[in-house]
């Protein structure tokens, strides 16, 4: 499994916005994707403008080709990029440990 991390910064003022843009877009362009495992999203409290998106995935060709070169990739960005403040930053990774 590979856990995709982007680290999204948002416009001031825009959570709500982009929270219900953010949840649509994960629902409408990236479930359907083959691959796709689950995700999760948290606001950061210090910076409210601050999310961190995890997107589960089986492999990380499923993300980096399957997704990214297809069409599904543009209307998950027409959703949510017009919220981005700045490009977000993103890595993968894979589990090394996990907890019982």
């Amino acid at each position: 499994m590979i856990l995709e991390l982007a680290d999204i910064r948002i416009h001031p003022g825009q959570n709500a916005a982009f929270e219900e843009a953010i949840a649509r877009g994960l629902q409408n362009a990236i479930q359907q994707a083959k691959g796709f495992q689950g995700y999760k999203v948290n606001r950061g409290v210090e910076s409210p403008e601050r999310y961190l998106l995890q997107v589960f995935w089986d492999t990380l060709e499923d993300h980096t080709v399957g997704f990214r070169q297809s069409a599904a990739f543009a209307q998950w960005r027409a959703i949510v990029g017009p919220f981005f403040a700045e490009p977000p930053v993103v890595q993968h990774f894979e589990l090394v440990v996990k907890s019982a």
